[in-house]
């Protein structure tokens, strides 16, 4: 059978509608010195979708796990350097609510119980099934940190307790979809987001190139948020998607 070629603009659209290309979820730390498990995870993990770093050893790993903004650490006990215990007490000592998952080889009781006691969310033994860990790690990112309750970009304001929108101190009325939306834009402002990423959360739908929801929703906002407003927080990306933030490239 034939390969089917695109070429030019449709060649991103297309690779986004069929999901060919994942999109970006989460930034996950991986540190682990068995190199085939690392990379055993880091693959499972960006098939998922999500933004992959490694480390083998665990002497740089606190720093490294404090530089960057993460959203989950997957650690294993054992490391050359700095021990698991060592890395996760320097990371609860300035990230207290950062997700951390262990791995180790050893499946006792005691040691399950001394990595929750150290501060791990969530404890997997080697040899593990990689859906197990996946599966775990998903329900750590959703359980997740505190939600920030009220939202700032410039001078636009969500108070997500009180469910209010302010610009420039002006009240703006928004439907149930539209206030979704912006949040979700507001939650990841400055990161590009895809049509198919925004409609599977906000909606809670798989992708459908042919509905235009989004695109309705985006005219809606921008006619609340933007309009009569400097400057204009909500962003096209051609061939990717939105973006909210006042310091477009």
């Amino acid at each position: 059978m034939p390969r089917l070629t695109v070429a030019g603009p449709e060649a991103a659209l297309y690779r986004l509608n069929l999901r060919v290309v994942p999109e970006v979820e989460m930034r996950i730390l991986v540190i682990e010195d068995d190199v085939k498990v690392a990379n055993f995870v880091q693959a499972g993990l960006q098939q998922e979708g999500h933004a992959v770093d490694v480390l083998h050893e665990g002497s740089k790993a606190g720093d490294q796990a404090l530089a960057v903004d993460y959203d989950a650490v997957v650690l294993d006990v054992m490391l050359p350097g700095r021990s698991g215990f060592q890395v996760l007490r320097d990371i609860r000592a300035r990230k207290a609510s950062l997700p951390v998952l262990m791995l180790t080889a050893k499946d006792s009781v005691e040691d399950r119980v001394a990595g929750l006691d150290a501060g791990a969310d969530d404890y997997v033994a080697k040899p593990f099934a990689l859906a197990e860990l996946t599966a775990r790690l998903r329900a750590l990112l959703r359980r997740g940190a505190p939600r920030e309750s009220v939202l700032k970009v410039a001078d636009l304001e969500m108070d997500t307790i009180k469910r209010l929108v302010r610009r420039a101190g002006r009240l703006i009325d928004l439907k149930p979809k539209e206030y979704a939306l912006l949040e979700f834009l507001m939650r990841h402002s400055d990161r590009p987001l895809t049509k198919s990423l925004i409609i599977e959360h906000v909606w809670d739908i798989h992708f459908d190139s042919i509905s235009n929801v989004v695109e309705v929703h985006i005219n809606s906002l921008r006619n609340k948020v933007d309009r009569g407003f400097t400057p204009p927080l909500i962003h096209t990306i051609r061939g990717v998607g939105y973006v909210l933030t006042d310091t477009p490239s």
